[in-house]
């Protein structure tokens, strides 16, 4: 394949049409963004753009799964904490049954109680569903207690694969660097 081409069940992104691929890969950002309405609008959302209606029962399920319970329903988004908005986030992107999920630093703007909880979603979402989850993150602990291999990166490359227990053991001296400085 040419180089950055990035393949989803044996067919390149780019060759899919963008619902599909929204179905299949589900996208969790920095920051949440939620939409106005309650939180069940957000997580209603994504089924309804493929006239599928969510039962309450479903999105209870949902709420469940990111760790929020049912109080949360008819909250709206100014409500919530920046920690209970990106769980409402991350169950807007579950109601669409991705086979992957992409995270881009979901817990940075988060304080430490609101980044375990992401943590044990995300690591539970692993176990118990066997879904796979592709994240970027700058902190080592967080990766050492989710990671199951990691992929550093210098200036968009692959420069090292290891196992979290292994980090210490990267040879780039980039990747050195970074370690040296995150510990």
């Amino acid at each position: 394949p040419p180089l950055g081409t990035v393949f989803l069940d044996g067919w390149d992104i780019c060759d899919l049409d963008v619902l599909t691929l929204r179905m299949k890969v589900g996208m969790l950002f920095q920051l949440p963004a939620l939409f106005e309405g309650t939180v069940a609008d957000n997580i209603q959302y994504g089924p309804q753009l493929r006239e599928q209606k969510l039962s309450d029962e479903e999105v209870y399920s949902l709420l469940k799964l990111a760790d929020l319970d049912s109080s949360f329903y008819c909250k709206t988004g100014g409500e919530l904490s920046v920690g209970q908005a990106q769980r409402v986030a991350l169950a807007r992107t579950l109601a669409n049954k991705p086979e992957v999920l992409l995270l881009d630093e979901p817990t940075s703007a988060l304080d430490p109680i609101s980044t375990e909880n992401i943590e044990d979603v995300l690591v539970n979402l692993k176990k118990k569903q066997g879904m796979t989850i592709i994240m970027v993150s700058h902190s080592i602990k967080q990766i050492q207690r989710i990671a199951d291999i990691v992929c550093l990166l210098v200036k968009g490359e692959i420069v090292e694969v290891l196992r979290p227990d292994k980090l210490s053991e990267a040879k780039h001296p980039m990747a050195l660097r970074f370690l040296q400085l995150s510990s």
